[in-house]
């Protein structure tokens, strides 16, 4: 006989006002940096601060948009950069990542190898920054685009092996082992067979390695010094690095940044809480 858990009003309310505040928590600070970015100048330094804009300003919106502006160039080359870098960074990782993971959890692969790549992410990132300056600089890679999709590799791809062994574990072997008997080969059981089930954790997998390339400011601000290589997170802090600071420009920078991993997080979305929790419970 199963046994239903009722919640009393008290209880209920006390769940509600929890969530309240939480979200309260959580949209704050988003919902300042949009009025901050639609602000004008002197509503921002007013003393006492005016939380609501006397006069809605749209005009950083499209001096950053347009291409022929100095600052708009900025933001968009580093928007641009940040896209390739995250997605190829990500895709790498994953495509890796997975067959690293089958590798070691269903052909005998050391498992002390891949303790040792977990803890290369163990490490604070300063540890590395010299030995691949150095090699970078004798590639002639340094201030690219490939030096960062390297860099992010080294970072993402241990820890997609992790997150996919994880799933793959505890999926029987059985149906791998039915699809051996008529015949398939490795490749195409895990193309065919594998991939199907785990694609929830696939999906949280590309979006937390694309989240955590997008977001990377360390080796991003070391390797790149100019429009070319240079991502939204350095960009972002270039807009805060003048004499004057207009902190609705950064604001709006800060909002159009914000975009790709919310839509990028709404897309995967489903995939997050099956793809994270897939490899905790087995049977």
């Amino acid at each position: 006989m199963q046994n239903t858990l009722k919640r009393s009003p008290a209880m209920s309310l006390l769940l509600y006002l929890t969530l309240t505040v939480l979200s309260f928590f959580v949209l704050a600070p988003v919902v300042w940096l949009v009025l901050m970015s639609l602000s004008s100048p002197t509503d921002l330094t007013n003393v006492p601060l005016k939380w609501i804009p006397s006069q809605w300003d749209f005009s950083r919106y499209a001096t950053l948009l347009d291409w022929h502006n100095g600052s708009g160039k900025r933001f968009l080359a580093a928007m641009f950069n940040s896209l390739i870098i995250a997605i190829s960074a990500s895709a790498i990782a994953l495509f890796a990542g997975v067959l690293a993971a089958y590798a070691f959890s269903r052909r005998n692969a050391s498992l002390p190898l891949m303790f040792a790549f977990l803890a290369t992410i163990m490490m604070p990132p300063i540890t590395y920054i010299l030995p691949l300056y150095s090699v970078f600089s004798d590639l002639g890679i340094l201030n690219t685009k490939l030096a960062l999709i390297i860099s992010y590799c080294a970072m993402l791809i241990p820890f997609a092996i992790w997150l996919m062994k994880t799933n793959i574990d505890v999926l029987p072997v059985e149906i791998e082992q039915a699809a051996l008997v008529e015949g398939a080969g490795t490749l195409y059981t895990l193309r065919k067979v594998v991939l199907p089930i785990v694609l929830p954790a696939i999906g949280a997998t590309a979006m937390l390695s694309f989240l955590t390339a997008w977001d990377e400011f360390f080796y991003a601000l070391i390797f790149s010094s100019d429009l070319s290589s240079k991502t939204i997170p350095v960009a972002i802090a270039d807009f805060s690095a003048g004499r004057v600071t207009d902190f609705g420009v950064i604001a709006a920078v800060g909002v159009l940044a914000s975009i790709p991993p919310v839509l990028i997080a709404v897309f995967f979305q489903r995939f997050i809480v099956s793809g994270l929790v897939g490899g905790s419970v087995k049977g």
